[in-house]
C-alpha cells in the first residue's frame, strides 16, 4: 500500500474541490464570512524547553496568519484543548496566559471552546471574521513581481540551534529565536494591500512548498532570482556547514506572506509596507509555464517542494 501524505489526505477529502485554501468563504445570511482552523501537536509541533505561553499563542497566529494572506480581519476565535492528565496547574496557566495575550495584541474576542483528555498537548484553534475582499492563491498573472513581507532563514536557524545545538552568535541565536516563538501576522498590511495583490500564501510550512501552490493553483512559471535572506543568516548557514537553500526555502515557520503584485501596483505595496513596517523582498517574477525555478545568473536550480508536511 502506496504510503499517503498530507496532500493526497486533503485531495482525497476534498474530491469536488479543485483548489484548496487554508481560509473557507462562506455567507450568513447577507454578510460574507471566513473561517479557518489550525492545529498544534505537541509532539511534531513544540521543541522541548518551550514556552507554553509562547506555544498557546502561536497556535492562535497560525490561523491569523492565513487570514492575512487572505487580507481578511478576524473578529474572534474559538480554542479546543487535549490535556495530558500530568498537566500541572501551572502549565495550565501558561497556556491561558498565551492565548488572553494573543486575543488581546490582535484585538480578537475568545468565545470559547472545549477541553478533552489525551496522551499530549493538542491545541485546535477556529477564527472568524468577516469579508469585503479576498485574495485567492490561483489568480497569478505573467510579469507579475514575486514578494515576501520579510526574510527567510531564521526559523530554520533556531530550530537548527535549538535542536542540534549549532553554533551562533548571542545575538543572532535571539534574533532568531524570537521570530520562531513569537511570530507576527502580517494582519493590517494584508488587509490593506487586498486590492493590488494578485495571488497571496502564508509560508508557515516553508518558502518552496508556498511558491510551488501557487504556481501550480495559478498555473504559470515562477521564477526566482533572489533567495530572500540576510547577511547574518548566510554567515551562520556557512560556520555550520548548512545549505542555505535549505534553510531559506524549506525551514518554516516564519508566518511571512508570500505574494504576486503587478508592476504597476508595486510602488503602492512599499508605501503599505512602509506604513506597516515592514521589509518587501522582491524575489522573482511570473512566467507562462509551469514549475518554480531559480536563477540568479550564476546558480539555477529547480525549487522542489521540500517544505513541511505531515506524514512525509
Amino acid at each position: 500500500m502506496k504510503k499517503l501524505s498530507e496532500k493526497k489526505i486533503i485531495q482525497l477529502m476534498n474530491k469536488k474541490k479543485i483548489h484548496s485554501e487554508d481560509v473557507e468563504i462562506f455567507k450568513l445570511g447577507n454578510e460574507q464570512c471566513a473561517v479557518c482552523v489550525d492545529t498544534l501537536v505537541e509532539s511534531t509541533d513544540i521543541p522541548k524547553g518551550s514556552r507554553l505561553s509562547d506555544i498557546s499563542r502561536k497556535s492562535v497566529v497560525s490561523s491569523l496568519s492565513d487570514f492575512a494572506a487572505k487580507g481578511i480581519i478576524p473578529k474572534f476565535c474559538v480554542i479546543s484543548l487535549t490535556l495530558p492528565r500530568t498537566i500541572s496547574i501551572e502549565e495550565i496557566q501558561e497556556l491561558s496566559k498565551g492565548f488572553s495575550s494573543a486575543c488581546k495584541e490582535f484585538k480578537i474576542q475568545l468565545l470559547g471552546g472545549d477541553t478533552n483528555q489525551g496522551n499530549e498537548i493538542s491545541i485546535h484553534v477556529v477564527v472568524f471574521g468577516s469579508v469585503k475582499n479576498f485574495i485567492k492563491r490561483k489568480d497569478a498573472k505573467v510579469k507579475d513581481i514575486i514578494c515576501t513581507t520579510g526574510p527567510f532563514g531564521y526559523t530554520s536557524s533556531a530550530l537548527e540551534i535549538i535542536m542540534n545545538k549549532r553554533k551562533s552568535d548571542k545575538s543572532f541565536s535571539t534574533k532568531s529565536k524570537n521570530l520562531f516563538f513569537k511570530p507576527k501576522p502580517r494582519l493590517e498590511f494584508g488587509q490593506e494591500s487586498a486590492d493590488y495583490i494578485t495571488s497571496s500564501m502564508d509560508s508557515s510550512d516553508g518558502l518552496s512548498s508556498c511558491l510551488n501552490e501557487l504556481s501550480n493553483q495559478s498555473k504559470k512559471k515562477f521564477m526566482i532570482t533572489k533567495i530572500p535572506t540576510n547577511t547574518d543568516v548566510i554567515e551562520f548557514s556557512e560556520k555550520n556547514k548548512i545549505d542555505l537553500n535549505r534553510l531559506v526555502f524549506d525551514g518554516g515557520e516564519e508566518f511571512e506572506l508570500v505574494f504576486t503584485v503587478t508592476p504597476k501596483n508595486l510602488k503602492k505595496i512599499h508605501r503599505l509596507a512602509k506604513k506597516n513596517k515592514i521589509n518587501i523582498f522582491e524575489i522573482g517574477h511570473v512566467s507562462k509555464g509551469k514549475g518554480v525555478f531559480f536563477d540568479d545568473g550564476d546558480d539555477s536550480f529547480l525549487i522542489k517542494d521540500n517544505g513541511w508536511q505531515h506524514f512525509r
